[in-house]
């Protein structure tokens, strides 16, 4: 092979390696990590005011007296317990220091801010407008 040879080759080569990701991979890809983050019981949060969330906290639900109770949060930060509710409207605070305001982010997702604090939950938003 000539040197130019070679280096058509290995311009052809590092032209191939240097493609941009097909959009449907990466959500697909993004779509099974956050599969197994809610499987290992790892949510996406925003605490104490940050603007961006990442998937550094925890979420554990546990029996409660007046039902089921989610545990959320991060050890450094400090953790909340919220109420699952039976009539539809997702979570309260279980504390009761502050109110929980609930929002549908998404196809079964729902925001929910308590303070400066911020969690991106799993829920059943189905028929919800």
């Amino acid at each position: 092979m000539t040197r130019l040879g070679g280096v058509l080759l290995t311009l052809v080569v590092l032209a191939g390696c240097n493609r941009t990701p097909d959009n449907g991979d990466l959500a697909e890809a993004e779509a099974r990590g956050s599969r197994q983050a809610a499987e290992d019981g790892r949510i996406e949060c925003a605490l104490e005011g940050a603007k961006l969330f990442d998937r550094t906290c925890t979420v554990e639900e546990m029996s409660g007296e007046n039902g089921a109770v989610l545990v959320v949060g991060r050890a450094n930060v400090g953790y909340r317990r919220l109420q699952i509710t039976t009539d539809g409207s997702g979570v309260i605070s279980a504390d009761g220091a502050e109110p929980a305001r609930v929002s549908i982010v998404g196809d079964n997702i729902i925001e929910v801010a308590i303070g400066h604090d911020r969690y991106r939950l799993p829920a059943n938003t189905g028929g919800a407008k």
